[in-house]
């Protein structure tokens, strides 16, 4: 019995401990078992900043960057890409559907040749690798760096479903676009182009994979 009490003062304790008097008022700052960013090195607008050799705190936006909505009078690009490689036009190219349907094979506004296939998939495989190879792994097989925290349902590209067959090119151009599961969206990230380069990798490492295998 006596444990029983010790016990049940310790839980007491630490409820108090944790979550506090509801409705206290007190001056000093809080124990905060998780602080949530709460203390942050920022500087306040309009404030000095010992930092900077001018002591300005207020800096000029890094070169080349430019906000989405403040283009000059009469400019459809940002950084230099046309503004609707981010969305909101239709067709195969710009949505991965047709029809009803999604689509299958690269759109003809890539205008592929030999030449311009390769630099697609060498596009393709540097942007992988900038957005995707974190969580999918740089071979595609879902052994990415988040797969040793523990994040579930990240996509093996080597599995049937997600083959052509069944898993068509479109279909992977809107997941890229507008997310799914745990993925987020990369459509206000990736221009339409560049989300045609990585699905073009993709596939390459589908088919390098299955020569592979069948050499074997």
């Amino acid at each position: 019995m006596r444990y029983f009490f010790l016990t049940y003062a310790l839980i007491a304790l630490l409820v108090v401990g944790i979550f506090g008097f509801r409705g206290q008022k007190f001056s000093k700052p809080p124990i905060r078992i998780f602080p949530d960013m709460d203390e942050q090195d920022k500087l306040r607008a309009q404030k000095p900043d010992p930092f900077f050799a001018d002591g300005h705190g207020a800096r000029q936006p890094v070169a080349e960057t430019q906000p989405r909505g403040f283009n000059d009078a009469g400019a459809k690009s940002i950084g230099g890409i046309p503004e609707y490689e981010f969305g909101g036009q239709t067709g195969y190219y710009y949505t991965g559907h047709v029809g009803d349907y999604f689509g299958s094979g690269m759109p003809e506004e890539l205008k592929l040749n030999e030449e311009s296939a390769n630099a697609l998939i060498h596009r393709g495989k540097e942007r992988f690798g900038i957005y995707c190879a974190v969580c999918h792994g740089k071979s595609g097989d879902g052994q990415g760096v988040t797969s040793q925290y523990g994040v579930p349902g990240i996509a093996n590209f080597h599995l049937d479903t997600f083959k052509p067959a069944s898993y068509p090119d479109g279909r992977i151009f809107e997941t890229i676009t507008l997310g799914k599961g745990m993925m987020g969206a990369y459509g206000y990230n990736i221009p339409v182009n560049d989300r045609w380069a990585i699905i073009a990798y993709v596939r390459t490492l589908q088919t390098a994979k299955e020569a592979q295998a069948k050499a074997k």
